[in-house]
């Protein structure tokens, strides 16, 4: 297993961009945005076994953030889950790599999300399941800070923290954009920590989400917390679309976007350091 956390992340992104790039069109920004965490999960953190992906017990992520499953196919791929040449099926006709994650069609995925807040809510059961079957599994979920705008997701907040669900960390994508403008003038969320440790959430502020040692120290820290009867929620300040110039540039705009080959391309030499 690879073991260099920044030479995976640039695999990862390398991936993402080839396989919207064969596409023609993707959710680029907020894929490139949780590389890091991803990289951290799956190469450092999380007890799994791509050789049996349904392993009892097993660590479990759930991307509730669906507009990030490119990135999730990817780091599958990169892991070991099924062949990486399969990226290039990405979203089309018969593909087991639509757009959404679906647990019914991709090894590794655990948890079929797209329905925004949705997905939180799966992982909070999913949790509460682990505790309930004792089997000392630890449940990671990402939400994306445009999603925090939903009921649903401060619902499932409150019930994990009334259950005590110190089984489960939730990370926010905190890129501050979304679909029609930055996420304060749409609907503000701020101030978030205080948000969550209102609703009784352990939480773990990260400067900058695109740094995976940071990354890795805070997903470490909030694994100190397993036990302590509280959820935990890991708030990663990040940039939307991070590691192609120009995609970060968009803003807003790379939320989805048209990718040709050839930028996707001129994005793998940037990502390698070769532009």
């Amino acid at each position: 297993m690879k073991t260099d956390l920044k030479a995976i992340c640039q695999d990862i992104r390398c991936d993402v961009a080839e396989s919207i790039g064969h596409l023609g069109v993707g959710h680029i920004g907020g894929c490139l945005s949780v590389v890091e965490l991803l990289a951290v999960l799956y190469f450092r953190e999380m007890r799994i076994d791509p050789a049996q992906p349904n392993m009892p017990g097993r660590d479990r992520f759930v991307c509730s953030k669906g507009h990030a499953g490119p990135a999730v196919y990817a780091a599958l791929a990169e892991r070991g889950y099924f062949d990486r040449s399969l990226l290039l099926t990405l979203n089309q006709g018969g593909t087991n790599l639509p757009s959404h994650c679906d647990c019914n069609r991709t090894p590794g995925v655990d948890m079929t999300t797209g329905s925004l807040g949705q997905g939180f809510s799966c992982a909070v059961g999913a949790a509460l399941g682990a505790k309930l079957a004792k089997d000392g599994a630890i449940v990671y979920t990402l939400i994306g800070d445009g999603e925090t705008q939903e009921g649903q997701i401060w619902e499932a907040a409150m019930f994990a923290a009334a259950k005590k669900l110190d089984n489960l960390i939730g990370f926010t994508d905190y890129n501050k954009l979304q679909i029609d403008g930055t996420v304060e003038e749409v609907n503000g969320i701020a101030p978030l920590a205080e948000k969550w440790a209102a609703f009784g959430w352990n939480v773990i502020d990260v400067e900058d989400g695109n740094d995976v040692e940071q990354v890795l120290a805070a997903v470490q820290h909030a694994k100190l917390g397993v036990g302590g009867g509280k959820p935990t929620m890991v708030l990663l300040n990040t940039v939307k679309g991070c590691g192609i110039h120009w995609v970060e540039e968009l803003r807003s705009g790379n939320h989805n976007t048209n990718f040709t080959a050839e930028q996707a391309a001129a994005a793998v030499r940037e990502i390698r350091g070769e532009a």
